[in-house]
């Protein structure tokens, strides 16, 4: 195995599973922009690091938005795939979410259930109080860490995975992403992202059958650090 840097960090890999900390500008799988996307990429660096001469598995089970950093999981296998595609299916990984707000939402921890709807021509989606022709029912829980003197910080734990799901629910109860200019933010993030990031994931591995625990440090260019969490363990510090 050659020593070659990695294009984005790794966060834990195996021969079964590719785990990293995906940066806000990358997109997961390739799209209608052409842009070359981050399983292109690690396919690549992985045929280079470990002289592979054919083509390199990579499968996607989930995603994340763009603008999104944080943690993405690869399948290396297709029967990993399979079974890291029934462990999201069956809502067997848990997934947490740190996100930067506007506004403090109120009560400063529980549960939204909205019926999202998705708009494809804005490739955006709007949460409802009630369910309206083509949206899908979602939930999240949601409780806030800390504050700053303009921001506050939020840990999201999914319960369903819907088109923008976060974004449109916290939109919702006026508590607007930072960055986020499609769902109403101010003004956009110096590096072109939004203050979302899938902080950390955990699960039974597919085929070890052992508990996979990963945490993704924050992106360097925003103000994640600037928050000073006490408790709760490595998924809610601040570092």
């Amino acid at each position: 195995m050659n020593h070659i840097k990695p294009p984005v960090p790794i966060l834990y890999e195996d021969n079964h599973l590719l785990i990293v900390n995906k940066r806000v500008s990358d997109i997961v799988q390739g799209d209608q922009t052409g842009d070359v996307s981050l399983d292109r990429i690690l396919k690549d660096f992985i045929k280079e690091r470990d002289g592979k001469p054919g083509e390199v598995f990579l499968g996607i089970p989930h995603r994340l938005d763009r603008p999104v950093s944080g943690v993405v999981i690869f399948a290396k296998t297709s029967k990993a795939l399979s079974r890291m595609a029934k462990l999201f299916k069956e809502k067997e990984i848990e997934k947490i979410y740190h996100a930067i707000v506007e506004s403090c939402p109120q009560p400063e921890s529980g549960t939204l259930e909205h019926y999202i709807a998705r708009n494809t021509k804005q490739n955006k989606s709007y949460a409802h109080s009630s369910e309206v022709p083509g949206s899908k029912w979602a939930r999240l829980d949601y409780r806030k860490l800390a504050s700053s003197d303009h921001y506050h910080l939020l840990e999201v734990i999914l319960e369903t995975g819907r088109h923008h799901q976060i974004r449109a629910q916290l939109a919702a109860i006026g508590c607007v992403i930072k960055g986020d200019r499609k769902y109403g933010a101010k003004r956009t993030n110096k590096n072109g992202g939004i203050s979302l990031h899938a902080r950390s994931a955990s699960f039974i591995h597919p085929v070890k059958k052992e508990r996979v625990e990963v945490t993704a440090p924050y992106p360097k260019m925003d103000i994640f650090p600037v928050f000073k969490v006490k408790g709760n363990g490595s998924r809610s510090e601040a570092r």
